[in-house]
């Protein structure tokens, strides 16, 4: 494939029960991407429609999808913190944020020939004016996950998004860690991982 433009890219928002017919295209984007570093994932299909499950429950989830030439290409999700599993909640419970005023985003998925050109912006205009319109949330937040530095898997010239989000004005919160188990390459079983938050304060 060669490198497209963002030009020829549609950023589509869907919400609700208007997720439902995505999912699939969803989950495999979820598989393709996050098997590269630092997820390292072992894309599991049982694994991706319980993770899913969550947007397709939730009548305030949010995807906002890169379709190019009639093919989702990239996808960047959202939901509230309250319709999220526990491990995502725990955290800010510890840090007495109210779980209510937090929307959620999980996650931005972008094939490789699409990235550099922007989409990565959108996507988080796109979910920040949508959390925004319901009128109930003082925070947005995400978390990746972390690696050690000097992990032997490490990409040479790897560039972690760090900058990107700061730029976004999201500030990593090192005490609050969600514990999330996945099966990552080279796994017989699924071991749990921890991913750190950023979190924003929402402009009204």
């Amino acid at each position: 494939m060669n490198r497209r433009s963002d030009s020829t890219v549609e950023v589509r928002v869907v919400s609700g029960c208007d997720v439902s017919p995505w999912l699939e295209a969803v989950a495999r984007l979820r598989i393709a991407v996050f098997r590269e570093w630092p997820y390292l994932y072992q894309g599991d299909a049982d694994y991706e429609r319980r993770y899913l499950a969550t947007y397709a429950r939730s009548n305030a989830s949010l995807f906002v999808l890169a379709i190019d030439a009639g093919e989702v290409v990239g996808a960047s999700t959202g939901v509230p913190l309250a319709d999220e599993s526990e491990p995502f909640r725990v955290p800010f419970r510890e840090r007495g944020i109210d779980e209510s005023e937090v929307y959620y985003f999980g996650e931005s998925v972008l094939l490789p020939d699409y990235r550099g050109q922007g989409i990565g912006h959108r996507f988080f205009d796109a979910r920040e004016a949508y959390a925004r319109s319901l009128g109930r949330f003082r925070w947005t937040a995400f978390c990746a996950v972390s690696r050690r530095l000097d992990d032997p898997r490490r990409p040479p010239g790897f560039r972690s998004l760090d900058g990107f989000w700061q730029s976004r004005g999201y500030q990593r919160q090192p005490e609050m860690v969600a514990r999330v188990s996945w099966r990552e390459l080279g796994e017989r079983e699924e071991s749990e991982k921890p991913l750190v938050f950023w979190l924003r304060r929402l402009a009204q």
